[in-house]
């Protein structure tokens, strides 16, 4: 199979689908990868580099898409992207349809087969390749929303983690998965008051336990929330539902619970935010206010830390990306589950329940239109 390889155009991003290890074991496997230049120079990985693990460098993205049977990317393919895929062409990256119907319509229209890694699942019923970025996300939320605090920055000028005879800041995480813990242990050690709201006891209980009660477990109703929204400095939003909408947790009306110049990461943008104020920004312009209550909604954290983050994916995606290549689209989706379940859009269908469900299009089963592709 040829694949692949185009540079980022999101902006400030700056991580690239695959790493010039990552081609270097396509390629002892008999396939073909084409890299655009430049792909990875934003984060030391050059042209060179990729060329001697095997790759061939093109001059650019239309070069790219042109060449490659399946094409292996990071963000969301941006509409001039996704007016380049065509008919049959496979597409492997992160795709968060749920909130952006043009995406999602120009996809449709390609006649691609595109496969989301946001909604890869495993044997434990997690998300294998949504997980890395989650942890680095949760990470990095308390890292920005730390910067966001200072007075200069717009907030409310508290410390993270306070001084001796000093209060910290307190931190309301909202959601118990992978980027609530994620935020909490960054929180936690930088010395902060924080507390953590989730719906699911046992996952309440683990936190309880790994935490050793060094932060305080809240299980999620209306009166938990506006209590420690209303208390808080620093709001993390970690809500996730796979492939769906981001519920609106936080509403305009609530916004007035809180502090004045406080602060609010909304990890969950991609999904389309979990804060009904919320609105994507970028690291060029990560913040806004609203109600006295600033707003970070960077739609691609991760490509703040891009070396960190192209490791971390890569080592994730790079067993799925041999599969697909190996055996093919077909029998690879046909075969392991898991990855059937990032089977998003085929050939004009949408085969995620959840995105149909959102953006009010027929769905078809993965199944269903596997067996009937040529």
């Amino acid at each position: 199979m040829k694949i692949g390889v185009p540079k980022e155009i999101k902006a400030r991003e700056y991580r690239v689908g695959l790493t010039p290890s990552g081609v270097r074991e396509l390629t002892s496997r008999g396939h073909e990868v084409v890299v655009e230049t430049m792909a990875g120079d934003g984060i030391g990985l050059s042209d060179e580099a990729y060329e001697q693990a095997g790759a061939v460098i093109l001059a650019d993205a239309d070069s790219v898409f042109q060449q490659a049977e399946m094409i292996v990317k990071v963000k969301e393919p941006q509409p001039d992207e996704c007016r380049k895929l065509r008919d049959g062409q496979v597409l492997f990256t992160y795709l968060h349809l749920a909130p952006d119907p043009t995406q999602t319509e120009l996809l449709v229209a390609s006649g691609c087969t595109a496969i989301a890694y946001e909604t890869v699942t495993d044997d434990h019923g997690g998300l294998p390749l949504l997980r890395p970025m989650s942890e680095v996300a949760g990470r990095m939320s308390i890292q920005a929303g730390a910067h966001a605090l200072e007075r200069a920055q717009g907030g409310n000028g508290t410390l993270i983690g306070g001084v001796p005879g000093v209060a910290p800041a307190n931190v309301c995480i909202i959601g118990g998965g992978v980027v609530g813990y994620s935020a909490a242990r960054m929180a936690v050690g930088l010395g902060a008051d924080v507390n953590i709201i989730d719906r699911s006891l046992p996952r309440l209980r683990e936190l309880d336990e790994l935490f050793q009660g060094r932060m305080t477990t809240l299980f999620s109703t209306a009166d938990a929330l506006e209590h420690s929204i209303r208390n808080a400095d620093l709001v993390i939003g970690a809500v996730l539902l796979p492939g769906a909408a981001a519920p609106k947790i936080i509403t305009r009306d609530m916004l007035g619970l809180m502090r004045s110049r406080a602060v609010i990461v909304d990890v969950a943008i991609d999904q389309g935010g979990c804060t009904e104020t919320s609105k994507a920004t970028t690291h060029d312009n990560p913040t806004y206010v609203v109600d006295d209550v600033v707003h970070y909604c960077v739609a691609n954290m991760p490509g703040a830390v891009a070396r960190t983050s192209t490791f971390a994916l890569t080592n994730a995606t790079l067993p799925f990306v041999l599969k697909l290549a190996n055996q093919g689209y077909k029998q690879a989706l046909q075969t392991d589950r898991h990855l059937r379940n990032g089977l998003n859009v085929h050939r004009g269908k949408i085969t995620c329940q959840a995105v149909a469900e959102a953006l009010d299009y027929n769905y078809v089963p993965a199944d269903e239109v596997l067996s009937q592709a040529a």
